[in-house]
C-alpha cells in the first residue's frame, strides 16, 4: 500500500510521516507531484496556517487540486485531511477574506468566538466525542491548535466534537474521506490509533 503526504509548503510533514511509519504505514511519499498523488493507495492532506494561504498554496501545485478531486472524489481513494487540511475540504473559509476550498464537505470555516472567558487558539489536550458512528472515530483525548472551526451544514458528515466554549467540530467525512481539526501527530496513543485505523480502513 502506498500512501502520498502531499507537501504544499503549509504542514510539518516530517511529524506527520513519522507518526505515520509508527502507525504501520510502510511506502509513505513526501511529494508535491500530482501523478504520485493519482498512483497513490492513500492520500493525507496535513496543514498549518491560515486558511486562504494553504488553499493559494495547494492551488499553486499544477494540477494537483484536479488530482486529488479525480482521486478522492472520482474514484473513491481513501483521504485523511489534518488540521487546516481538514478545513480545505470546506466550501469556504473566513480566515483574512473569504476563501473558497475544495468544497468536498458543505460548511465553512469560521473565527470561534472571542469571549473574555475563551481562550483563542484553541490549544491543548481535548476531549473526542463521535457524534456520527464511524470506523475511524472512537471517545478519546486529542491535541488541538486553532483559532477557527468547521460549521459543517449537513449533522450527517459532522463524526465528532469537542468542547470550547461549546460545541467545536473536531472531526468530518463522508464517503472515502475523513478530516479530523486535532493533530493526530502529536495526539500520543490515541493520535497514532486513528492513523492506524486509517490504514486499515476499507471504505
Amino acid at each position: 500500500m502506498t500512501l502520498a503526504l502531499i507537501d504544499y509548503g503549509a504542514g510539518n510533514l516530517r511529524s506527520v510521516e513519522n507518526a505515520l511509519l509508527a502507525a504501520g504505514a510502510r511506502d509513505v511519499f513526501v511529494t508535491a507531484d500530482p501523478e504520485t498523488v493519482r498512483a497513490a493507495d492513500r492520500i493525507v492532506l496535513p496543514g498549518v496556517g491560515a486558511f486562504g494561504a494553504c488553499m493559494g498554496a495547494l492551488s499553486a501545485l499544477p494540477g494537483m487540486v484536479e488530482t486529488l478531486n479525480e482521486r478522492v472524489i472520482g474514484r473513491g481513494t481513501p483521504f485523511l485531511g489534518i488540521c487546516v487540511g481538514m478545513q480545505l475540504m470546506a466550501d469556504t473559509g473566513e480566515e483574512m477574506g473569504v476563501h473558497a476550498g475544495l468544497g468536498w464537505i458543505g460548511g465553512t470555516v469560521r473565527r470561534m468566538p472571542d469571549r473574555a472567558d475563551l481562550k483563542i487558539p484553541h490549544m491543548g489536550w481535548n476531549d473526542v466525542t463521535p457524534t456520527t458512528p464511524h470506523a475511524l472515530i472512537v471517545p478519546g483525548e486529542a491535541y488541538f491548535l486553532h483559532s477557527f472551526a468547521f460549521d459543517v451544514a449537513d449533522p450527517a458528515e459532522l463524526l465528532a466534537a469537542s468542547d470550547h466554549g461549546g460545541p467545536i467540530t473536531a472531526a468530518i467525512g463522508r464517503d472515502t474521506m475523513i478530516g479530523v481539526q486535532f493533530h493526530p501527530e502529536k495526539s500520543q496513543a490515541d493520535g497514532l490509533a486513528v492513523l492506524s485505523r486509517f490504514l486499515e480502513w476499507k471504505p
